[in-house]
C-alpha cells in the first residue's frame, strides 16, 4: 500500500510540472512585454492616436503636437488610422487598438453614429478615451473633447464670403458627408451667419464623399443650373480643392469666390495662386497636445475639461505671406 501511494505522489508531479512550467513561461513572457505597438496597460505608457484618415497634414500636424506632449511626460505615442474617411475602416482600427490595450486612445471619429459601439466596446475594456477634432454623439465614451469652435468657423467663412461677393448672390456649400460633426457645424455655422443677409441665398449643401474629383464635378454641375454662381464654401481641404478644380475647368476661377477650410499646404498654394480667396485656418497642433495631456489626468485619475474649443483665423490671399506659422505640417 505505501509503495503504490509514492507512486501515485511521483505520478502526480510529474504530471504538474509541464502545467507549472507553462505557466512560468507566460508570467515571464507577460512581464517582458514592453507594451510595443500601442498594446498594454500594465505601466508600459502607452498612447495612440486615430486620426480621421492617415496622411492628410491636418491629422499630421495634429500628430506632431500630440508626440511632443506625450514625450515630455514619459510616454510613447503610436499613430495609427484608416486610408479613408470611412467607417468600416475606422472601426476597424479601432478595434486591432483595443485589442492592443494601450493606455489611453485619442481618436478624430469619422461619423458621430457609426463610431459609437467600437468606442463603447474601447471605453467598456479600460481603455481612457479623448476625442479630438470630431466627436461621436454619446459624448459618455471620452474624457474629453477638443476640437476647434468650427461653428464659429463656418461663421468667419461667411463673413469671408459674404465681403468677397459684395453681399451679394447665390453660393453653394461643398460638404463632406452628413454626419461628421464638423463640418456639419462649420456648415451650420455658415448658415446661421447668412440668415440675416438678405442679399445671399444659399443653395442646398452638396456632398463630395471627400473625394476631390466629386467636389469638381458638384461644381461644375452646379455652375450649369446657376450660371450666375457668386461664392463657394468648401467646409475641408478636398472639398476646397476639388471645387478649385471645377472652377478652373469652367473658367471661372477668380469669378466666382472660393472660401475653404484649413492651411493644408496645397489651399496655401491655391491661395497664393488665386484659386481660392480665403480660408480658415485651425490649431491641429494644439488640439494633439491638449488631447494628449487630457488623456494623462484620465489616467492619473484627476479632473478632465469636457469639451476644450481652441481657436481659428481667416487667411485670405492678401496676407498669406505674413501668416505662415498657421500652415499645417506634411511631417514633423
Amino acid at each position: 500500500m505505501t509503495g503504490n501511494r509514492t507512486f501515485l505522489r511521483l505520478r502526480l508531479r510529474r504530471s504538474a510540472l509541464p502545467a507549472a512550467l507553462a505557466a512560468m513561461a507566460l508570467l515571464v513572457s507577460a512581464c517582458g512585454d514592453d507594451g510595443g505597438g500601442g498594446g498594454g496597460s500594465g505601466g508600459g505608457k502607452n498612447l495612440t492616436l486615430i486620426q480621421g484618415v492617415t496622411n492628410e497634414p491636418f491629422y499630421i500636424t495634429m500628430a506632431c503636437g500630440a508626440k511632443d506632449a506625450a514625450r515630455a511626460a514619459g510616454y510613447s505615442l503610436s499613430v495609427t488610422g484608416p486610408a479613408q474617411w470611412d467607417a468600416s475602416q475606422q472601426t476597424s482600427v479601432v478595434n486591432s487598438v483595443t485589442a492592443k490595450h494601450p493606455d489611453a486612445v485619442l481618436i478624430a471619429p469619422v461619423d458621430s453614429q457609426a463610431m459609437i459601439a467600437p468606442l463603447r466596446q474601447m471605453k467598456n475594456a479600460g481603455v481612457k478615451i479623448v476625442q479630438v477634432d470630431t466627436n461621436v454623439t454619446d459624448m459618455s465614451v471620452g474624457a474629453s473633447w477638443i476640437s476647434s469652435d468650427n461653428a464659429a468657423g463656418g461663421r468667419l467663412a461667411a463673413k469671408s464670403l459674404a465681403k468677397l461677393t459684395g453681399n451679394h448672390g447665390t453660393v453653394l456649400i461643398v460638404d463632406v458627408k452628413a454626419g461628421t460633426s464638423t463640418t456639419d457645424a462649420r456648415n451650420q455655422g455658415f448658415r446661421d451667419e447668412l440668415k440675416n443677409d438678405p442679399g445671399i441665398t444659399v443653395l442646398t449643401t452638396q456632398y463630395d464623399n471627400d473625394d476631390p474629383a466629386k467636389a469638381a464635378s458638384v461644381v461644375t454641375s452646379t455652375l450649369a443650373a446657376h450660371p450666375d454662381l457668386a461664392g463657394i464654401f468648401a467646409t475641408n481641404l478636398n472639398s476646397t480643392s476639388g471645387a478649385a478644380t471645377g472652377l478652373r475647368q469652367a473658367g471661372k476661377q477668380g469669378k466666382v469666390k472660393l472660401v475653404g477650410f484649413d492651411a493644408e499646404p496645397k489651399e496655401i498654394e491655391d491661395l497664393k495662386n488665386g484659386s481660392v480667396q480665403a480660408v480658415v485656418a485651425q490649431d491641429p497642433y494644439r488640439i494633439g497636445k491638449l488631447g494628449v495631456e487630457q488623456a494623462l489626468k484620465a489616467l492619473s485619475g484627476k479632473k478632465t475639461t469636457a469639451t476644450i474649443k481652441t481657436g481659428l483665423v481667416t487667411i485670405t490671399s492678401a496676407d498669406v505671406a505674413s501668416m505662415s506659422k498657421y500652415y499645417y505640417k506634411a511631417s514633423c
